[in-house]
Parts: C-alpha cells; sequence; structure tokens
C-alpha cells in the first residue's frame, strides 16, 4: 500500500513538467513572426516639362530718364507797354517768326521821329562846322586868318561830328524798341499757356510772358552708373558715330514706337552720385514726346550676347529670391537663379542655368524638393521679343 501511494505522489508531481516541456516544443515549433511592413512609396506627380533654352539675345539695360526739348525758349518783352494783342491760342504749335504779342506802337513810333530829328539838326550842324572848318583853312593859306581860328574850327567841326554820330545811334536805339513792340517766336514749336492777358502793362521785369518748346526731335537725359556703361563698350560718342540704340517705355507700360540714339555722354562723373549724364535723341513726329515726361530707358548694346531662358510661368519667388524645379533623375529639384530682363514670355537667367535642363512650368501645385515626378514635355511658350 505504501508503495502505492509514492507511485500516486510521482505521477502527480510530474504533470506539470510534462506541460512546461510541451509548451516548450510547441514555442519551438511554431513558424516565426513576419517582418514590419515598409512605409509606402509616395505616388510620383505627373508635371510638364519644358527644355530651358540658350540663344542669342540683344542685351539691355534700363534706366529711368526725363523727356527734355533740345530747344526751349521763355519769351519775354524787352520794352515797357501796354500789351495790344495776344496773337495765339495757348498750346499752338507756332512757326518760327510768328507774331505772338503786340505792344503800343504809337509812343515808340514818336521816339522813332525825335530821333530822327535829332539827328538832322545834328548832320546840319556838322555842315556847318565843317564850312566854317573850310573856310579858316583857306584864309590861313592867304595868311588872312590865324593857326587858332582854324584850331578852333576844326575842334567844333569835331564835336558836331560826335554829336551826328550820337544821334544816329540814338535813332538806331529807338527804331530797335520799336521793332520790340512786336514779339515774335524764336524757334518753331508748342507754345503754352500766357501769363499775361490784353491791357496789361508789361516790361523787362514781368518775367516770361510765356513759353516754347521744340517737338521734333527731342532728348532724353538719363544718369548712368560708369560701370553699367562701359559694360556696354560706349563711354563716349565721338562726333560722326552712331551710339547705342535706345527703346523709351511709357509710365502705364506701353513701349514709345520710336527708337532714339545716344549722341552724348558727359565730360564727367557726379562725384555725389558715381553716375555720368547720357543724352538721347528720339525722334517724335506725332507730338507723343512732352517736355519733362519721366519714362524707362532700354539702352540696347550693339552685339547679341548667349543667354538661357526660362518661361516666366515656370518662375518662383520666395524671401532668398527667385528658383524653379527642374527634373533630375525622376525627382523634382530647386535651382536657385540670378535672373534678368524679360523678354516676352521668357526671363533671362544670368546665373544658375546651364541650358537644356528639364523646367516644370505645369503641375507646381503642391510640389516639394526630392518629390518624384512623372514628366511629360509641354509645348513651350511662343518666343517673345528679346
Amino acid at each position: 500500500m505504501r508503495n502505492g501511494l509514492v507511485a500516486r505522489f510521482l505521477r502527480s508531481r510530474s504533470l506539470p513538467r510534462l506541460g512546461i516541456l510541451l509548451i516548450s516544443g510547441l514555442a519551438v515549433l511554431a513558424p516565426a513572426a513576419a517582418p514590419l511592413a515598409q512605409p509606402a512609396q509616395p505616388a510620383a506627380i505627373p508635371v510638364g516639362t519644358t527644355p530651358a533654352e540658350k540663344r542669342a539675345i540683344e542685351r539691355t539695360a534700363d534706366f529711368v530718364g526725363r523727356i527734355e526739348a533740345i530747344n526751349r525758349v521763355e519769351i519775354r518783352a524787352r520794352v515797357t507797354g501796354f500789351l495790344e494783342k495776344v496773337l495765339f491760342r495757348d498750346g499752338d504749335s507756332v512757326k518760327e517768326g510768328a507774331p505772338l504779342f503786340q505792344i503800343e506802337k504809337p509812343p515808340f513810333e514818336a521816339a522813332v521821329d525825335q530821333a530822327r530829328g535829332a539827328l538832322e539838326s545834328a548832320q546840319g550842324t556838322l555842315q556847318n562846322a565843317t564850312t566854317q572848318r573850310q573856310r579858316a583853312e583857306d584864309l590861313l593859306r592867304t595868311n588872312a586868318g590865324s593857326v587858332a581860328v582854324r584850331d578852333q574850327r576844326v575842334a567844333d567841326e569835331t564835336a558836331a561830328q560826335g554829336s551826328a554820330t550820337t544821334a544816329a545811334a540814338n535813332l538806331k536805339i529807338a527804331e530797335i524798341n520799336l521793332g520790340y513792340t512786336e514779339i515774335t517766336s524764336p524757334i518753331a514749336g508748342r507754345i503754352g499757356r500766357t501769363k499775361l492777358t490784353k491791357g496789361n502793362v508789361v516790361s523787362p521785369d514781368s518775367g516770361a510772358l510765356a513759353l516754347i518748346v521744340s517737338e521734333d526731335p527731342m532728348y532724353v537725359n538719363f544718369p548712368v552708373s560708369q560701370r553699367e556703361f562701359v559694360s556696354f563698350g560706349h563711354n563716349r560718342v565721338d562726333a560722326g558715330t552712331t551710339g547705342p540704340k535706345v527703346t523709351l517705355r511709357f509710365s502705364d507700360g506701353s513701349t514709345y514706337e520710336q527708337q532714339g540714339t545716344i549722341d552724348f555722354v558727359d565730360v564727367s562723373v557726379d562725384r555725389a552720385t558715381d553716375t555720368v549724364l547720357v543724352r538721347a535723341v528720339v525722334p517724335n513726329p506725332k507730338g507723343r514726346l512732352i517736355d519733362g515726361t519721366l519714362v524707362n530707358v532700354a539702352v540696347h548694346a550693339e552685339k547679341p550676347v548667349d543667354k538661357v531662358l526660362v518661361p516666366q510661368a515656370a518662375l518662383i519667388a520666395d524671401q532668398q529670391g527667385a528658383y524653379v524645379f527642374v527634373v533630375e533623375d525622376g525627382k523634382a529639384v530647386v535651382k536657385r537663379l540670378k535672373v534678368g530682363a524679360e523678354a516676352g514670355a521668357y526671363v533671362v537667367v544670368n546665373e544658375g542655368l546651364n541650358g537644356g535642363e528639364q523646367i516644370v512650368v505645369q503641375g507646381l501645385q503642391g510640389l516639394r524638393p526630392g518629390t518624384p515626378v512623372l514628366a511629360s514635355p509641354v509645348a513651350p511658350p511662343p518666343a517673345g521679343r528679346s
């Protein structure tokens, strides 16, 4: 019986151990756990691209200039008198020599008559003095006269000659003043509004009565830094030579249809601004250019240069400047640019591209550096005027 109790005890102690072994065996036989799933790659974004184009373009540099009339005259009275007539309308185009103002003439006509009478009297006195001098010389030759009398008669004749000369000059002055009563245009051009009207007293102290400016051609003056102008190969314009061409653009963005030519570069640089004054002559047959107008001046270099151009639609700007996305190895890559002038639908790239890069022009929304892209070529924009 004792042996039976021992056997039951051993069986009760062995069951848990067997369970442990079974569990361990199951653990060994169970398959290994599956590895962790890799994150999914983002889908490629479809974009439209066009190659960065490299072509010869005309170099230009933009400056701010001001239109100036070649001839500019202030009309002033040269004598004092009542203004009888104003012979033009404000804003009229006038020809050289056209009458503009009429000052009353009678006082000046009387002054001419008075001076003429004085001259005639002086001439009579001179004639008498000459006769007396000749008689004195005749008497002296026959010993009937004295040297003293002859000398006196010579002196009287000289004084009479002086009086006659003065009277002739006074007559000339009176005639000149009479001519000043008719004020005419010294140049052909356009006249502004009159400052004084009929009935007012005018004089040399009255100031300008009106302003006349010539209209065709016109000057445009603009300051240029010495470095910029030398880069175009022209720091002077000699007589008989032709300077660079210029194109004008108005404040509303429209371009003036006539091209001008630089004809003068100042002989000294402004020390305060380090700029030199440059002047161009521009035709103005229709009178669109007005004296004093502020314009944008584009100076064109004589020889074209090879530049990379990209469509303006591809250009993006942030605080660091301008950039574009290019496609490299199937990904979007940022290229920082230094851009220059516009050329129609394109912009000139001075630094940042070599030409031939695939520029993203469509699908830019949400594009980030390194984003996979699916590039498709698109038609480039039409070539603009460079």
